[in-house]
């Protein structure tokens, strides 16, 4: 997030999810706001991500999509096994911290094409 207003609407989010997980109240409409924040900072990757978040949880009442990935010294890529659905949640708003920055920004993409596959 790049504005003072989207960083700390993320900021209170990461606190809700960690205090009351997935079943925070008005998780989702928090995560709608954000998006419209997000929207006014041009950053598709990100808008995307929240849209692909918040219909995933109305979905499935859950997030456990597998989004991280790990690769051997072969080459070979493996999905990271997921702790809890509220720790992954967090993981991918954590990375929505700092979208610019190169890894985050594969890692979002990553997640983005999961949340996609999953939900479509």
């Amino acid at each position: 997030m790049k504005s003072q207003a989207g960083k700390d609407k993320l900021s209170n989010i990461i606190q809700l999810v960690e205090k009351k997980g997935l079943e925070a109240k008005n998780l989702i409409q928090e995560l709608k706001e954000l998006r419209e924040i997000a929207k006014t900072e041009n950053d598709p990757l990100v808008v995307k991500i929240l849209r692909y978040c918040f219909e995933y949880l109305e979905q499935n009442e859950s997030f456990d999509v597998q989004g991280q990935f790990e690769e051997d010294e072969e080459g070979n890529v493996s999905p990271i096994e997921v702790t809890s659905d509220q720790d992954n949640l967090l993981y991918v708003l954590s990375l929505l911290q700092h979208p610019e920055q190169r890894i985050n920004r594969e890692e979002l993409c990553d997640y983005r094409d999961a949340l996609k596959n999953s939900l479509y």
